[in-house]
């Protein structure tokens, strides 16, 4: 399937999604970055990461109630398809054996 191959900051933010579960919406993912991998992250390209992975069907999304906290809007959050958990494993399979590969960096060899 054309697609397969994810970029550094989509495989980013699906396992964010993936770590989140169901808290995995825009701010909560850019917070979530910010935390884990000390990287800051604009939640517009946040928003567009994840509606590109919406349409190439590796994340759905679903519109949860509106809350106070947020002043009576709703919030789209994101959970990462069957389909996107076998392309991040594949992803990890494919960036591991290259790693394996250069023996300067791979402290196994």
């Amino acid at each position: 399937m054309k697609g397969d191959n994810l970029g550094e900051f989509e495989e980013l933010v699906m396992l964010t999604c993936v770590l989140l579960k169901n808290e995995a919406y825009g701010i909560r993912i850019v917070e979530e970055i910010f935390n884990k991998m000390d990287r800051r992250v604009n939640l517009s390209a946040v928003h567009v990461t994840l509606y590109r992975l919406e349409d190439k069907g590796l994340v759905n999304s679903t519109m949860m109630g509106a809350t106070s906290q947020r002043g009576g809007r709703r919030k789209r959050v994101f959970e990462v398809t069957s389909l996107g958990i076998r392309i991040l494993r594949e992803t990890k399979a494919k960036r591991e054996n290259l790693w394996s590969l250069i023996p300067e960096l791979n402290p196994q060899s």
